[in-house]
C-alpha cells in the first residue's frame, strides 16, 4: 500500500488532502479544519464591549457628577479592576489546567512576583514624600538599612520594572517547570509541589532581611509614571489598561489553543504516553504553556497592585492559589471564557458575603469547592452549552413537525 505524498506544504492548514480515486491502494489523511480565532458574532460582541467600556467608563467616572446615578465611584472602579486582574489570573491557570492537564496550586506565587516587581518601582516613586523623607523606602529606614540591596537597583525606572514583571515570573516558572516536567512529576504530586513552593516563598518574603517589607509588604504609594496614583484620571487609565490586558490575554490564549501547538498541548492532557509513542516530547510544550501562564499571572499582579494600593506576602498564601482553581472550576475549565466568568462570579459572591455575612464566607467557599465538581463538572459554561443544545433541539423538533404538517 502506498501513502499519498501530495505537496501539502503550501496547502492551507486543515485542508483535505487530495485523493486518487483510481488507485485503491492509495489513501490520504486529512486534518480537521482549524477553528477560527472567534466567530463573527463573538467578534461583534467583543468590539461592542470594547466600545462600551472604552467610552462609558471615562464618561461615567470623569464627566458625570457624583450626584448622578450613572457616576462610577472610585470604589466601584477599583473593585471591577481587581476582578479583571483575577480574571486574567484565572485565564492563565485555565491554560495549564484546562488544556494541558496540569493542576497548579501555586499560581499565586507568579501573581505576587509581578505585584512585587511593580511595587518596588512604586516604592521608589514615593521619594522624599515618605514618612522619613529618605531616598530609601520607609521600611528600610525603620530597619536601619543604609543602602538599597543590589536587586533594587534600576527599579526607579518604569521600563525596567515592567521588564521584571515579565522576566521574573517567566524565569522562576521555566526553572521550576524544567526540573519538574523533566522528572515526569504528574497529578496530585505536582499540585502538592506547587503548593509547597508557594508556601516556602511566602515564608521567605515574610522575613524582614529579604528586603521586601516583611509582613506589611509595600503600601502608601504616591505616584505612577509621575501621575498621582489616587487621581480619578489615573485610576481610569489603570482600569482601561487592565481591561485591555484581559482582552489581549484572552485573544492570545485563544490563538494558542486553536493552533497546531494547542492540539499537541491538548493531546498532552488527554494521553501524554500515546503522544510520546507518536514521537513528540511533551517537555517543550508543557514548559511553553506553563511559562506563558506564569507571565500572564505576573501581568495580572502588576495591574492589581497600583489599583488596590498594597502588596504583601499574603498574596502567596496557598489559599489564594486554591481560590484561583475554584474560579476556573466554577466557570468551566478548558473554555477560556468560563474562568473569566467564574472569577467575576466567585469574587462577586465573596464581596457580598464578606460585607453582610463575613463569618460565613469560608463555609460558602468550601461548599463551592465540594459541590461544583459534583453538580457542575463542566462549570457555568457547561450549563450554558447544555441549554443552547436543548434550545437547538427544541427548535429543530418544532421545525420538523411543521414541515410534516405542511
Amino acid at each position: 500500500m502506498t501513502i499519498a505524498t501530495h505537496d501539502t506544504a503550501h496547502a492551507p492548514y486543515g485542508a483535505p488532502t487530495p485523493r486518487h480515486g483510481d488507485d485503491p491502494e492509495t489513501f490520504a489523511l486529512g486534518l480537521p479544519a482549524r477553528p477560527p480565532l472567534l466567530s463573527r458574532g463573538a467578534w461583534l460582541a467583543l468590539v461592542a464591549l470594547i466600545l462600551a467600556i472604552g467610552v462609558g467608563v471615562p464618561l461615567c467616572a470623569l464627566v458625570l457628577p457624583q450626584s448622578s446615578a450613572l457616576h462610577l465611584s472610585a470604589y466601584s472602579m477599583t473593585l471591577a479592576g481587581k476582578f479583571m486582574c483575577y480574571a486574567i489570573a484565572a485565564l492563565a491557570l485555565d491554560l495549564v489546567w484546562g488544556y494541558c492537564g496540569v493542576l497548579s496550586l501555586g499560581h499565586g506565587l507568579f501573581f505576587a512576583l509581578g505585584g512585587y516587581a511593580i511595587g518596588m518601582y512604586l516604592m521608589r516613586e514615593i521619594g522624599h514624600d515618605s514618612v522619613y523623607g529618605s531616598d530609601l523606602p520607609d521600611f528600610m529606614v525603620f530597619l536601619n538599612w543604609h543602602r538599597l540591596p543590589w536587586y533594587w537597583e534600576g527599579t526607579q525606572h518604569l521600563g525596567y520594572a515592567l521588564a521584571l514583571v515579565v522576566l521574573v515570573p517567566a524565569v522562576v516558572a521555566w526553572v521550576f517547570g524544567f526540573f519538574t516536567f523533566r522528572s515526569r512529576v504528574k497529578g496530585v504530586y505536582l499540585s502538592i509541589i506547587t503548593q509547597a513552593t508557594t508556601f516556602a516563598a511566602m515564608l521567605l518574603f515574610y522575613r524582614n532581611e529579604t528586603g521586601f517589607g516583611g509582613n506589611n509588604g509595600f503600601t502608601d504609594f504616591k505616584r505612577i509614571a509621575g501621575f498621582p496614583i489616587t487621581h480619578p484620571g489615573t485610576r481610569t487609565v489603570l482600569f482601561l489598561m487592565t481591561f485591555a490586558a484581559l482582552v489581549l490575554a484572552f485573544l492570545a490564549a485563544r490563538a494558542i489553543v486553536t493552533s497546531k501547538l494547542g492540539r499537541v498541548v491538548t493531546a498532552v492532557r488527554d494521553g501524554e504516553t500515546r503522544l510520546m509513542f507518536l514521537g513528540y516530547s511533551p517537555l517543550g510544550y508543557k514548559l511553553f504553556v506553563w511559562t506563558v501562564s506564569a507571565i500572564l499571572c505576573g501581568i495580572a499582579g502588576a495591574l492589581y497592585v497600583p489599583q488596590v494600593g498594597i502588596i504583601n506576602p499574603s498574596e502567596m498564601s496557598p489559599g489564594n492559589s486554591i481560590e484561583m482553581a475554584i474560579w476556573v472550576a466554577v466557570g468551566g475549565r478548558g473554555t477560556l471564557i468560563g474562568p473569566i466568568i467564574g472569577a467575576f462570579a466567585v469574587n462577586g459572591a465573596k464581596s457580598f458575603f464578606t460585607a453582610y455575612f463575613a463569618e460565613y464566607w469560608l463555609f460558602f467557599l468550601g461548599l463551592i469547592f465540594v459541590l461544583v465538581p459534583l453538580l457542575l463538572p463542566n462549570g457555568i459554561m457547561g450549563l450554558v452549552e447544555l441549554a443552547l443544545k436543548r434550545m437547538k433541539g427544541t427548535t429543530g423538533t418544532h421545525g420538523t413537525k411543521g414541515a410534516r404538517k405542511t
